[in-house]
């Protein structure tokens, strides 16, 4: 019995790859990665229902390194595709190899993406990832060359399968085919491909080469405003968003709030001048019940002690054009 390791998000196609080769006896054990941008509860809700080990590997810090500078470039938004499943089958490789199994493969389908899943960016993953002769597409497998592991006989290819295009009736016919039940819709899962985050991350990166992964999960909480080039403001939306902020200060961030009306809490991350610090504390203000004073208290909780300062708040016009 042959032994493969594959990349499963939890979607339909990395799940249909699974089932693909296990239907024809290959051992499969699957590998999912964690990083800011995605997680791996999808995988192992999928790993679950088809019975299959996995593995799950936080390689945020790695993964965020080669965001900043992808070798492939970026797709429509800040998603560096083809260096991310090159990335991921380099390092599921380093653990095929320590575990002594045979082959990796993924859910690729030939033609779904154009960019990042036509013949070329498939065959750029594979030389990337440093084994191209080791990788397997098994729902595109037969439109595809034949690989040294169908040649070997390792998997049977007439028991593999011959999708392409961005159709996925196939696979829907398949997955009810094959008792699949419970998978998520398709799109979405990588924050990386959203327009919004995208710009978050984009203004972050360029502002702050150093950014860390920290500075990252910070994107996903409440509003965001650039205040100057070494300094950004995250405010609170809701309590749920206030209760992030307080966790995400930990100590090493100014936290601000207003005082004597209720409002957001804010967070200045960077490195905030005094000027800084006022303009935040406008915007703060004009997000809180003394929108329409003529001055509000603002309270700033420092790594070294509270300031105490007033501030007139900003019209919401001026706020929004700081916005990220």
């Amino acid at each position: 019995m042959s032994k493969a390791l594959g990349l499963l998000s939890g979607g339909l196609d990395s799940s249909l790859a699974a089932l693909c080769l296990k239907r024809q006896g290959v051992d499969v054990t699957a590998i999912a990665f964690v990083t800011p941008f995605f997680g791996s509860s999808k995988a192992e809700r999928a790993a679950r229902q088809m019975d299959i080990p996995l593995i799950i590997e936080d390689i945020s810090e790695t993964h965020l390194e080669m965001v900043k500078n992808p070798r492939y470039g970026y797709g429509k938004n800040m998603n560096p595709c083809i260096d991310c499943h090159a990335m991921m089958f380099r390092l599921a490789g380093e653990i095929m190899v320590d575990r002594g199994l045979d082959f990796l493969f993924s859910g690729e389908v030939l033609g779904q993406r154009p960019m990042s899943q036509n013949a070329n960016a498939l065959r750029s993953v594979a030389n990337y990832s440093g084994h191209p002769d080791r990788i397997l597409r098994p729902l595109s497998a037969r439109v595809l060359p034949p690989t040294p592991m169908e040649e070997q006989g390792l998997v049977d290819r007439e028991l593999l399968l011959d999708i392409q295009g961005r159709s996925r009736k196939r696979q829907e016919a398949l997955a009810r085919e094959w008792g699949l039940t419970d998978f998520p819709s398709s799109g979405g899962g990588c924050l990386l491909t959203e327009i919004h985050f995208s710009d978050r991350l984009r203004d972050l990166i360029s502002h702050q080469p150093g950014c860390t992964v920290n500075d990252v999960e910070l994107l996903k909480i409440g509003r965001q405003f650039r205040l100057s080039e070494q300094s950004k403001l995250t405010l609170g939306r809701h309590h749920q968003d206030n209760e992030a902020i307080r966790r995400a200060a930990a100590g090493s961030h100014i936290v601000l709030r207003a005082l004597g009306v209720p409002g957001p809490l804010g967070l200045v991350t960077g490195q905030p001048g005094e000027a800084d610090l006022q303009v935040a504390g406008a915007i703060l203000a004009s997000y809180g019940k003394g929108k329409d004073q003529e001055v509000v208290d603002v309270l700033a909780e420092t790594p070294n002690g509270e300031v105490r300062f007033s501030v007139a708040p900003l019209s919401r016009d001026e706020s929004q054009k700081m916005a990220v």
